[in-house]
């Protein structure tokens, strides 16, 4: 300050001068304590680290902004598919539960859409149950070791004849169902860990023994990371507090539930000299305070800012509606990547789930979309369905499929838990991560997430069970296939 007033004082010599200083200081002074209370009011409007996380175990206080988070992805390959021995492949996901559980020393939190653990649950006699019997068990001996568990289902559910929870319940695990239907006339989808407050896992599996060996699962697990796995713990409340009886949405969410990671703030962790920026979006926009990024923002967000690809990997896709009568046409993602196959000249591959279950009704939508491919005006769209092979395991109902939910771009990975149908974003409950990484190129390698991903879905892309729409002739395990 002190040498703004002597160039003043040099400038302005005369007593004219010197009432132009005068006014020329009180500008400078206004602008400077306008300047100042927006700072204020920009900070006064930046959510806050919740008060009352105070408690829980790994909350310090402020959000750490430089955890040394340590992320890898996490797989579950069915049994019988076989891919070459040089592919990549991200830590299986039966070996990451029992680790998530071996590790826990007093809170485990799990959220899944339904579960059935034991072949029983389904009426069906499979010895490829038995990792599904081991994590049932090793969750139901947690208590006896003073772990606190506690799980969230949701209401409606899949029928199963599942007596999972009632198992749990009786060796001390909490369970809450939340009436998803009577909320938002939706379900509860979501599918997450939190392990001591630390430790998370976000994915596509179910608590089903057929996520371990008979269906295709992709998800992340964060180690060491308690700025995330408390964000996490936000949602999971929410969930929690929705499950006691005759719950109601609260407008608005109390600000308990808010959150300082978000698409504008994420979260910024560097392991093994790679910087890394991340955050949680969540679905339904009514379960999520506005400082949480929604999990359509996240994915329309991520295509539109694409430059040079988008590969896509999911169960379903729809550009409508898909459980709501009447059905509504949805657009919003649809448009997203035909303005950046259009308009930018971004490369898409979509790479969708078909089984025996997948609804025929998909084939049309998915034709449409490929239609715009047209290389000559140098648009890339380009569909392809993966097909898992069925063989001797046909007595096993709504399995053999992909069931991966992911995108990989140039810039950002995003691994949620939704289908890409408007309900899952308008009435359904889901949660994604979504993660950039930057390391310096002289120092470029295969050791980013991001790369890896980007490895995974160039192995089911180019794989034999990969068959472009427009080759796909009569597969008796493809119900979009010609009959």
């Amino acid at each position: 300050m002190t040498s703004m007033y002597s160039s003043l004082h040099d400038n302005y010599v005369s007593n004219k001068g010197r009432r132009t200083s005068c006014v020329t200081l009180a500008v400078i002074l206004g602008c400077l304590t306008v300047l100042g209370i927006i700072l204020a009011l920009a900070v006064l409007e930046r959510p806050k680290a919740p008060k009352n996380h105070e408690s829980l175990p790994g909350y310090t206080g402020e959000i750490n902004l430089t955890d040394q988070c340590s992320m890898a992805l996490v797989e579950s390959i069915p049994l019988y598919l076989k891919y070459n021995d040089n592919a990549t492949f991200g830590i299986p996901l039966e070996q990451v539960w029992k680790d998530l559980i071996s590790i826990a020393s007093h809170r485990v939190e799990v959220v899944s859409f339904y579960w059935t653990l034991t072949g029983e649950d389904i009426n069906v006699n499979s010895t490829t149950d038995v990792p599904g019997r081991d994590i049932l068990q090793r969750l139901g001996e947690l208590p006896s070791r003073n772990v606190s568990v506690q799980v969230v289902t949701s209401v409606p559910t899949v029928k199963t004849n599942s007596t999972d929870l009632k198992i749990l319940k009786q060796k001390g695990v909490q369970v809450r169902r939340v009436e998803f239907g009577r909320l938002m006339k939706g379900v509860l989808h979501t599918k997450f860990w939190i392990v001591d407050m630390k430790h998370v896992f976000i994915g596509s599996a179910n608590m089903d023994w057929r996520a371990l060996t008979q269906v295709k699962e992709l998800g992340v697990v964060v180690y060491n990371c308690s700025s995330l796995a408390i964000d996490l713990h936000k949602i999971f409340q929410s969930y929690w507090v929705m499950g006691q009886p005759n719950s109601s949405l609260p407008q608005p969410w109390p600000a308990k539930y808010f959150t300082n990671i978000n698409k504008q703030h994420p979260l910024l962790v560097k392991e093994d000299n790679i910087s890394s920026s991340l955050y949680i979006a969540g679905s339904p926009p009514s379960f999520c305070p506005p400082s949480r990024t929604q999990d359509l923002e996240a994915i329309l967000s991520s295509i539109s800012e694409a430059e040079k690809f988008v590969d896509v990997a999911v169960m379903e896709y729809f550009p409508t509606t898909r459980f709501e009568k009447p059905y509504k046409y949805w657009p919003f993602i649809e448009d997203a990547i035909k303005m950046a196959a259009f308009e930018r000249k971004v490369k898409i591959r979509m790479l969708i789930s078909c089984g025996r279950d997948s609804d025929p009704a998909m084939l049309p939508f998915l034709q449409s979309l490929a239609s715009m491919d047209y290389p000559l005006h140098h648009i890339s769209i380009q569909i392809k369905l993966y097909i898992v092979p069925v063989g001797n395991q046909s007595d096993i109902p709504f399995t053999r499929v992909n069931h991966n939910k992911y995108m990989v771009t140039d810039k950002v990975a995003y691994i949620g838990t939704s289908n890409w149908a408007g309900d899952y974003f308008l009435t359904t409950a889901g949660v994604s991560l979504v993660f950039s990484q930057n390391i310096p190129h002289s120092a470029w390698n295969n050791r980013t997430l991001h790369h890896q991903l980007k490895e995974i879905f160039d192995r089911d892309w180019h794989s034999e069970f990969a068959v472009h729409l427009s080759d796909l002739g009569h597969n008796p395990d493809c119900a979009l296939s010609p009959r």
